[in-house]
């Protein structure tokens, strides 16, 4: 096949893209690094024109110019599968949602639930010799969002790494639409931040638990950079990698040697993710890297395929953690902060993992913009917040002043375990709190601040 022929026949311009919307369509953007960018521009540029256009994506890394067309909400709206910060400021806005997802069903839900996409946006790495464009780190679920789109336009954008794996990781030329060649921008990227004095004293109480030959899942943040920073610097070895985000801690961890691979029953000696976020150094290691294996968002967290993987270490974050034990990591009350993204599939299959744990990582406190210290963990959750993990679920809670394994306890246990590890200033309030909730016992009055 000539496939640089039918590559000619497909081009168009960024603009000429834009003008496929039309009032009233769904329109799908690529997952964080894959957000178009040059065909974005132009979008907005015909949005005033238009009505009810209904944009789906996620983990934005940077704000796209949709978000910028005067009175926004008069034009479209932002359904986000996995809020970041620049996706928050819709809500406030008027013209953001946020679309509860369990993320190892996105691509199903594209597949069967969802309305197909009029048009879908997303930026690709260049077609290679056999007419394939890979979506770079960002496999997840684009492959069952380009099947069902009415039309599927590329962006291609030689910064964009080309990402290895097993399947469905890019799209053939034959498949594809419309080509738009970019103008080469950058990829986003999401600095991994310095960890606190907090995320460090986290992080040693995790890194303790973690055996060599242990299979490793990083959430975003502080405290999970933390964590493979210290891995990085420890003695541990044969470490694996299975994980639903690729983040810069994983590159330094496996520069450092801690990382091979052979202990994984499956996928032995690759290191496995369904998208990737971080800085040019992660884009570059992962770029070509036969090591690296991108793989859809529904293999990568099925709880299945996690409890397979023997010693399995899982770290998140969260919001907040009631007495209860369940965990909050998506909201605060009403206000919508993240996504479910796959926290419980991995919180599941940690636990059915042999010799698996599952570690929910909060600081103690927090303090808002006045000022005012507020303790994470709670009497009970704030009304109206999400309940990302339920407490039968909750396997260990860490603060800096301590790691408690919940399973198995009962509500006056659970009470006293998550009270141990609260800021010591907030230990007797919740104490008093317990009673009233009558999960409290007498027996606890033993209980030392």
């Amino acid at each position: 096949m000539d496939y640089r022929s039918e590559y000619e026949n497909k081009k168009i311009t960024a603009a000429q893209a834009a003008e496929l919307i039309h009032s009233g369509d769904w329109v799908d953007y690529g997952w964080c690094s894959g957000t178009p960018h040059d065909i974005d521009i132009e979008v907005a540029k015909r949005l005033p024109k238009l009505e009810d256009v209904k944009f789906r994506g996620g983990i934005l890394l940077t704000r796209p110019a949709i978000f910028d067309v005067e009175n926004a909400a008069e034009h479209m709206t932002w359904n986000s599968w996995h809020m970041t910060g620049v996706e928050r400021a819709t809500v406030k806005a008027g013209f953001g949602f946020y679309a509860p997802a369990r993320y190892s069903e996105l691509p199903r839900y594209y597949r069967e639930n969802v309305e197909p996409g009029d048009v879908a946006y997303l930026v690709v790495s260049p077609m290679d010799n056999f007419g394939y464009f890979s979506f770079g780190p960002s496999a997840s679920h684009l492959a069952d969002l380009c099947d069902k789109a009415k039309k599927v336009v590329v962006e291609v954008n030689e910064n964009m790494p080309r990402c290895l794996g097993g399947f469905r990781t890019g799209i053939h030329i034959s498949q594809v639409d419309y080509i738009v060649e970019s103008t080469n921008t950058p990829i986003p990227e999401l600095p991994s931040g310095g960890a606190t004095e907090v995320d460090q004293k986290v992080a040693e109480l995790i890194v303790n638990e973690i055996p060599d030959g242990a299979c490793l899942q990083l959430g975003i943040g502080g405290m999970p950079n933390a964590v493979g920073s210290l891995i990085a610097r420890s003695d541990l070895k044969h470490l694996g990698v299975h994980t639903e985000m690729y983040v810069d801690a994983y590159v330094d961890m496996a520069k450092a040697g801690k990382i091979d691979g052979m202990n994984k029953s499956l996928d032995k000696g690759r290191q496995v993710y369904a998208f990737g976020a971080g800085t040019k150094k992660l884009y570059d290691y992962l770029n070509d890297n036969p090591e690296c294996m991108s793989a859809p968002v529904d293999y990568t967290n099925d709880v299945r395929v996690i409890a397979q993987l023997d010693n399995f270490i899982s770290i998140n974050n969260t919001v907040d953690v009631d007495l209860y034990g369940q965990v909050s990591a998506e909201s605060s009350g009403t206000r919508q902060i993240s996504g479910a993204g796959g926290q419980q599939d991995f919180v599941m299959g940690a636990y059915l993992s042999k010799g698996g744990k599952s570690f929910i990582c909060c600081s103690s406190t927090y303090t808002n913009h006045q000022g005012e210290t507020f303790s994470r963990i709670v009497p009970t959750l704030k009304p109206g917040s999400a309940v990302t993990d339920t407490r039968p679920n909750t396997h260990y809670v860490v603060t800096e002043y301590g790691l408690v394994n919940l399973k198995g306890l009962n509500t006056w246990q659970r009470a006293e375990a998550l009270i141990s590890i609260a800021h010591p200033d907030f230990r007797q309030q919740l104490v008093e709190q317990a009673e009233k909730m009558q999960i409290w016992k007498t027996h606890n009055n033993h209980f030392e601040f």
